[in-house]
């Protein structure tokens, strides 16, 4: 009960309900369509991975799952096809990547690349697995560049999601093929939109509580905050 209470304090609550409200907004915001599905990736994919590490990672998922199901409901809480149901959980493994330094940031990648290649058409795009591996590297990076942090997150959702991709829809060869460079410029595009989300937000949230609009109850990262000086 006492770490329910440690990770559920009144002011994580507060905070997971106002994540969820941003994240919503966002993911009213679509970037590009999913290949073989009606799913979109939105603005949500830029924002979301980085709640768990100002509420923890607990809250932070919970926040997430918050964000998609009332995006779910609000949207008629219809099931359009697989690509709907998958994407709920991908993200889930971003958060958790972007929170804390553990060793699922290696474990859930490894698994991703099993699962893709035991595909029989992973097998023959065995190389397009490979995508996974940065969040592996990423690993021994991510506590001194935001960026490679930020990076290994959102691989570690691509992993995921394109593992259950290739069983759900099973494309063929020639389609993974063709998303090999926009896979690149997407998730470079989503990993810079997480660094400069999670600089804004600290930013923001130090602001907020300088001014005394706020009072977090949660730590900032003292490392991404801009050389100014508030007067209270």
């Amino acid at each position: 009960m006492r770490n329910i209470h440690r990770y559920f304090t009144g002011r994580i609550v507060l905070f997971v309900f106002i994540f969820t409200i941003v994240g919503f907004a966002a993911l009213q915001i679509p970037i590009t369509q999913l290949m073989g599905s009606g799913a979109k990736f939105t603005i949500f994919d830029a924002f979301a991975p980085l709640t768990g590490a100002f509420i923890g990672s607990i809250p932070g998922v919970i926040a997430v799952l918050l964000m998609n199901s009332a995006n779910f409901f609000f949207h008629g809480a219809q099931i359009q096809d697989a690509g709907t149901i998958i994407r709920f959980f991908p993200m889930l493994f971003a958060v958790l990547y972007f929170a804390k330094k553990g060793w699922l940031n290696i474990i859930v990648p490894l698994a991703a690349i099993a699962v893709f290649v035991a595909h029989p058409i992973g097998r023959q795009v065995w190389y397009f697995s490979l995508f996974w591996t940065i969040p592996i590297i990423c690993y021994f990076l991510r506590d001194r560049f935001l960026f490679a942090r930020s990076l290994g997150a959102t691989f570690s959702a691509h992993a995921v999601g394109g593992a259950a991709w290739i069983w759900a829809f099973s494309l063929p060869a020639t389609i993974w093929n063709s998303l090999i460079p926009i896979v690149i410029a997407e998730r470079l595009l989503f990993a810079l939109g997480i660094v400069a989300s999670y600089v804004l937000l600290n930013n923001l949230l130090y602001a907020l509580e300088q001014k005394r609009i706020l009072h977090l109850g949660f730590s900032l990262d003292p490392k991404y905050l801009l050389p100014w000086k508030l007067t209270p």
